[in-house]
């Protein structure tokens, strides 16, 4: 269990704003529920001179999955930035247990883990090496080995990366999360290029993570094996399209 945050409470809902609409989806939520752990209000973000999404709300509680669909352009990778800190909002504000977390992105920074396209490999250092890295930059980093199992990647672990395949690297990526603990995860289409075991791997990692108190915000084009996941569709509510973001 993680120490902060409240109990996993799958009675909990998740309230999505965009725009003038005010539309919301998935709405449980009774008044004596406790403070939410992750959300953002009246969110904007603009990139070059196209604004991808204003006035978003969402909120996510520990043990809630939140999934973000939309073709490319419609602002899911810009969103999951804006949460990790990386990307500042033009407007609005996120917080993390009633914090804004721009009073202090290091705190913030140490909460998560951000898995975006960009699969983050050192190409020179063997499997082991990769992990072992970034278990040594997170003070709770351990074990890398349940991380290589979880991950289906223990026969590569003496493996140079280089000479790993597309869903290899990712799969590689991916198990950085499991050496280390952190309440927050936030996956940039995390399936892509994965095999149908890969994909599962990843499944039962959000589910594990977030059965142990975790919260887990993950962008997606494809099905996802999560039917107790909140789902906000950034087309539907009214997000723009047509390049990346």
């Amino acid at each position: 269990m993680f120490p902060t945050g409240q109990p996993w409470n799958k009675s909990a809902g998740a309230v999505s704003r965009v725009g003038p609409a005010n539309a919301r989806f998935a709405v449980n939520r009774p008044d004596t529920h406790p403070a939410i752990r992750f959300s953002g209000r009246a969110l904007a973000c603009v990139r070059g001179d196209r604004a991808v999404f204003s006035g978003l709300d969402f909120a996510l509680d520990a043990g809630e999955v939140l999934t973000l669909t939309g073709p490319n352009g419609s602002g899911k990778s810009s969103l999951l930035r804006t949460m990790a800190g990386l990307l500042p909002p033009v407007s609005g504000a996120i917080e993390w247990e009633g914090a804004n977390i721009a009073e202090d992105r290091e705190a913030h920074a140490a909460r998560l883990h951000y898995v975006g396209h960009l699969d983050a490999v050192k190409l020179a250092l063997t499997v082991a090496e990769n992990l072992r890295f970034w278990s040594a930059v997170r003070p709770d980093g351990g074990d890398i080995q349940p991380a290589l199992e979880q991950f289906g990647i223990s026969a590569l672990a003496d493996l140079p990366a280089r000479f790993l395949s597309a869903g290899q690297r990712r799969r590689l990526a991916l198990a950085r999360i499991a050496v280390s603990k952190a309440p927050l995860w936030l996956l940039d289409e995390p399936t892509v290029a994965l095999d149908s075991e890969g994909i599962a791997a990843v499944h039962a990692a959000i589910r594990n993570h977030c059965a142990e108190g975790g919260s887990c915000v993950v962008s997606t084009n494809a099905p996802l094996d999560l039917p107790d996941a909140k789902g906000l569709d950034l087309v539907r509510h009214g997000m723009g399209a047509g390049g990346r973001a």
